[in-house]
Formats: structure tokens, C-alpha cells, sequence
């Protein structure tokens, strides 16, 4: 009886023990569909996802291919816009009056100067000349150009009127911006800014290698590659200066212009790879350096001198094989005194005749390359600077002119010669500039 009894009580136990065991085997069941369910769903996501990830790299080369076309069309329609305003186009910038306490009166009286457009195109002198009953009578020049710039411009403002002709040297254009005028009206500030210039005061050579750079930067990601080369020469008495050679002017070597399959070299030049836009300050620091070394008019020299940085653009698209070669040079001229008022005895008689005749040079350049008639000769060896950029002039290049000039009354006669050979360059039309490119 007691193991009768003993055995009921274990079958009992181990009908419980079975229960529970079979309960935990449902639910062990159970979980596992649950994970297999969720493994099965997962797996339907991974291949959903792997379908969108495929449309997605999809899309992403089509509008890749879209972007590359698109930069394209960019690029034409960009330099259409350009050539649309004109291959030279030309800017008036008044400087503002020294702020120095001890200037004379006649130094910080102005000129009757007015600004009539509110689009900015217009200027207009306003001066008293003596008739021959001898009363005064107030006669009136106006002037129109691309752009006036009034003397609260600022560098910023200014730049951002040749940006667009800067960006046409990347896509593969040969680009000339000159400063013209007289010593002392702007043109080295336009152009270079002060040394160890801010943000603010920069000129347009360190602001046109910014934004190269920035523009370069973001054309990486559409397969270009960019290679840039700086140079700065100067042409003084019709004899071309390395600024940037370490031995400065005095070196002894001579520098000789050529030409060959549309490319202009220098013989004996020192060329900087720049690989960073901090690189340009300090060019343009060795480059007003070397300018001063060995001259006894060390603060005049650069008025004396045609000064010319060249930029040299070599991309490279590894997506498309497509490739352009693009120059930018932007040219700071001498001062352009008549000889008649420059009053110059030895030494400067001989540089002011130079720097009249090399901008002579430059004007019948200018205009028998405007001239429609296929035969017209173009004078490019008549001086050194024309001959230098023979190849950044005429129907294949863009170009723009700022005209500097000074708002005081006692150098309106200067002003007013500075602003008829202005209007004179602003009246050419050299033709459809082509760009520089191989496709692949």
C-alpha cells in the first residue's frame, strides 16, 4: 500500500513535470515562429532596401550625369551672358580724398563730379571755363560706362562686378582685367589692396585667387581637378622684370616673350604653384619688394611700371576626359601723365615717353582688333606689354578695363584725358571669345 501510494505521488509529480515541460515547449515553439517571422520580415526589408539602395545609386548617377551636363550648359550660358555685355567692358571708380590732416587746400578740393542713373552707369563733370569775354561759364562732361563705381565703393562692391569674368578664366577662357589712370588714382589699391590687407581691403588679384579656389573646391566633387600657376612680371622702360626671383631686378638675366600654339611664355621666369590662397600674400609682398629694390624713387617706381600677374588654370575632369586651359591676367598700368603736363626732365622723361608709348601701343591693339576688317594688322610688337599678352587679346579672350580716376580739382585735366580714352576702349567690340577646351 505505502508503495502503491509512493508510486501515485511520483506519477503525479511527473504528470505535472511533463505538463509544465510541455507547456514551456508551446511557448518555446511559439517564440521560435515569432523569430522566424521576424527573420522573415527582416529579409523581406533587406530586399526592399537593397531594391532602393539599387534605384537610389541609380538616381544618383543620373542626376550626377545631370550635374556634369548641367555644368555644362552653365558654363555656356555663363560666357554667353559675358560675351551678351561685351568682350571689353570697362569700370569707372572715383577714389575718395586723402583724410590727411596737413593736405593743402588744393589737395582735398574736389571736382564738381555727379552721378545722374541710379543704375549706376553714368558720371558727369561739371567745370568752369573762361569764354572769350572773359566771364565764367560751367560746362559739363558726361561719361558712360559698364559700371561707376563712386568713392564709398568698396573692394567687396567692386568685385563682385568682375567675379562672373574671373570665374569665365576656370572654365577655360583667357581673361585681361586692366587698371588705367593716373599716378595716385586707385589703380595698385583696385587691384592689389594694401599690404597685409583684412577681408575688407583686399584687392582683386587676392580675391580672384579666393574665389578660383573656392569654385575649384567645389568642382572636385564633378571629377575636376585643377592646377594653378602664378607669375608677376614688370615692364618697365620696355624691359621685362621677374618681381618674383630672389635674385629681385637686379639679377641680370633677360627675359624674352614667345609665342607658340596659342600659349605665351617667358623665358627665365619664376613660376609659383599655388597651392593655397594664403600663398598670393605672400607674393604680392615679395612682388612690392622686388619693385623697390635698386630704384632711388622707391615709392614711385610702381607708378612707373606696367605690373602683371598671371594666373595660369590647367583642369582636369576624370569623369568626362575633358580638360581646358583658362589665363587670367589682371595688369595694374603705369600712370598715365601726358608728357606735356608731366613736366619730366632725364630718367622720367625716358619713362614717362615709354609708359605714352606702350599705352598708345595698347589702344591701336585694342582697336584694330575691333576693327571688322579681316585684313587690319594688329600691332602687338609695338610694345612689350602688348606683345606679353598678344595672346589674352582680341576675339578669343574677355577683357575689362577699370578706369581709376582722382575726384580733385587740380587733376581734372588728367581725369577728364583718362576718361575720353576709356569711352574709347568701351566703344570696341572684338568678337565671340572661345574657350580653350579638349573633349575626349
Amino acid at each position: 500500500m505505502q508503495e502503491n501510494t509512493s508510486l501515485r505521488s511520483t506519477i503525479s509529480t511527473q504528470s505535472a513535470n511533463c505538463l509544465a515541460l510541455e507547456s514551456d515547449n508551446r511557448a518555446l515553439k511559439e517564440k521560435v515562429q515569432r523569430t522566424e517571422n521576424t527573420l522573415e520580415q527582416r529579409e523581406t526589408t533587406i530586399l526592399m532596401l537593397e531594391r532602393k539602395l539599387a534605384e537610389s545609386r541609380k538616381s544618383v548617377k543620373e542626376l550626377d550625369q545631370r550635374i556634369r551636363e548641367e555644368e555644362t550648359i552653365r558654363r555656356r550660358l555663363h560666357n554667353t551672358i559675358q560675351e551678351l555685355k561685351g568682350n571689353i567692358r570697362v569700370f569707372c571708380r572715383v577714389r575718395p580724398v586723402s583724410s590727411s590732416v596737413n593736405g593743402s587746400k588744393n589737395e582735398t578740393a574736389t571736382a564738381s563730379i555727379t552721378y545722374p542713373d541710379i543704375e549706376g552707369r553714368q558720371i558727369e563733370f561739371a567745370h568752369a571755363i573762361e569764354t572769350a569775354t572773359g566771364s565764367q561759364v560751367a560746362k559739363t562732361y558726361p561719361f558712360t560706362f559698364d559700371r561707376v563705381f563712386q568713392p564709398t565703393s568698396t573692394q567687396e562692391d567692386v568685385f563682385e562686378e568682375i567675379s562672373q569674368l574671373v570665374q569665365s578664366a576656370l572654365d577655360g577662357y583667357n581673361v585681361c582685367i586692366f587698371a588705367y589712370g593716373q599716378t595716385g588714382s586707385g589703380k595698385t589699391h583696385t587691384m592689389e589692396g594694401p599690404l597685409n590687407a583684412s577681408a575688407e581691403s583686399m584687392g582683386m588679384i587676392p580675391r580672384s585667387v579666393h574665389q578660383i579656389y573656392e569654385n575649384a573646391e567645389a568642382l572636385k566633387a564633378r571629377g575636376w581637378t585643377y592646377k594653378m600657376e602664378g607669375q608677376y612680371v614688370e615692364i618697365y622702360n620696355e624691359t621685362v622684370n621677374d618681381l618674383l626671383g630672389n635674385d629681385g631686378l637686379n639679377g641680370g638675366k633677360k627675359h624674352d616673350i614667345r609665342h607658340a600654339d596659342g600659349k605665351t611664355t617667358i623665358t627665365d621666369i619664376t613660376t609659383v604653384v599655388l597651392t593655397s590662397p594664403e600663398k598670393v600674400a605672400a607674393l604680392l609682398k615679395k612682388a612690392a619688394h622686388n619693385r623697390s629694390v635698386g630704384s632711388t624713387l622707391m615709392n614711385e617706381r610702381s607708378s612707373r611700371s606696367h605690373c602683371v600677374f598671371t594666373l595660369r588654370l590647367s583642369g582636369k575632369n576624370s569623369i568626362t576626359d575633358e580638360s581646358s586651359e583658362g589665363v587670367l591676367n589682371l595688369i595694374d598700368l603705369a600712370g598715365s601723365e601726358r608728357l606735356s603736363q608731366s613736366g619730366a626732365k632725364g630718367d622720367r622723361l625716358k619713362e614717362t615717353q615709354a609708359i605714352n608709348k606702350s599705352l598708345s601701343a595698347l589702344s591701336d591693339v585694342i582697336s584694330a582688333i575691333a576693327n571688322p576688317n579681316a585684313n587690319t594688322h594688329v600691332p602687338y610688337r609695338n610694345s612689350k606689354l602688348t606683345y606679353l599678352l598678344q595672346n589674352s587679346l582680341g576675339g578669343n579672350s574677355k577683357t575689362l578695363m577699370f578706369v581709376n580716376i582722382s575726384p580733385l580739382r587740380s587733376n581734372f585735366n588728367e581725369t577728364l584725358c583718362s576718361l575720353r580714352f576709356a569711352t574709347k576702349v568701351n566703344a570696341c567690340t572684338i568678337g565671340t571669345a572661345t574657350r580653350r577646351a579638349v573633349s575626349k
